[in-house]
């Protein structure tokens, strides 16, 4: 079997990002949403970022030409029968994606992968969902996706070898470096991030430092590209919340436990880029 086909279901910011690497590359790739208009904000997202990069001389007219051919979109699930690779990328909970899962199961062909993009979620929980657990697995991408390098292949048990083979192969032709983790909460990348940005928050909270000192801080006393609070924006607070949960829930210690400020931001629907407002405030969402 080969990757020829792409689906991805999900068109927000990490849903929009993976369609575009995949067409980028040449794969004919078609996107489920939910609504003509959540499709229509993920390929928008996807249109300005490639008008950046053309702004930019990053890539060519053509090249984004291309890429935008490359690209479909639908919000009925039978239109990703044809598919050999199915990504999933909603929204970080276990309820929703099982539905994603089962819907999938039902709908593509029995010899193609069903992949999800979760960074926290069980992928042997989702795998349960559906008659084909040996070809199901995690490929977790970095935001933003058209940039960062890594993909976080999550292997449980089931998951057959040639599925495992497979999917790394693809991953790797799309310019991405392939790390693999056990499907263990929080893998390898949040595992050791979630405390980290949790104790930024509570660096904050507790008056050590201003938002701008505790980035700055890090940045150029450590080398990151971008400070904690930065990156608690751009991931998401929601989203940092719910996986700092999930580890809370799994290894009860308390570097997982998620600070107050964090919980009470996300009450107030300050959740960071995609709100327009987190830690700092944004112009536009």
């Amino acid at each position: 079997m080969a990757i020829l086909r792409v689906g991805v279901v999900g068109c927000g910011l990490m849903g929009s990002g993976i369609a575009q690497v995949c067409a980028q590359k040449g794969f004919p790739t078609i996107i489920r949403e939910v609504s003509e208009e959540l499709l229509k904000k993920g390929m928008d997202r996807i249109r300005a970022f490639l008008q950046e990069g053309v702004r930019r001389g990053k890539i060519a007219q053509d090249e984004m030409n291309r890429t935008l051919g490359q690209i479909s979109g639908t919000t009925a699930f039978g239109d990703l029968k044809d598919c050999d690779l199915v990504i999933e990328a909603v929204v970080e909970n276990l309820d929703e994606k099982r539905k994603v899962f089962s819907e999938l199961d039902r709908t593509c062909k029995p010899e193609a992968i069903l992949a999800s993009n979760t960074s926290s979620i069980s992928l042997t929980a989702l795998a349960a969902a559906t008659r084909r657990p040996e070809r199901v697995l995690g490929l977790h991408f970095m935001n933003p996706v058209p940039i960062m390098k890594l993909v976080e292949i999550v292997r449980p048990e089931g998951t057959s070898e040639a599925t495992y083979a497979l999917a790394r192969a693809f991953a790797e032709s799309l310019g991405k470096t392939v790390i693999t983790a056990k499907d263990t909460p929080g893998f390898i990348v949040n595992l050791l991030l979630v405390p980290y940005l949790c104790e930024a928050v509570r660096a904050l909270e507790s008056g050590l430092a201003t938002r701008e000192d505790i980035d700055t801080g890090m940045e150029l006393g450590c080398g990151v590209p971008m400070g904690p609070l930065k990156l608690l924006d751009l991931v998401g607070l929601d989203t940092t919340l719910y996986i700092a949960d999930v580890l809370f829930e799994e290894f009860r210690t308390p570097k997982y436990a998620a600070p107050p400020l964090l919980r009470r931001m996300v009450r107030a629907g300050r959740l960071g880029r995609k709100s327009g407002v987190g830690f700092y405030e944004y112009a536009s969402r």
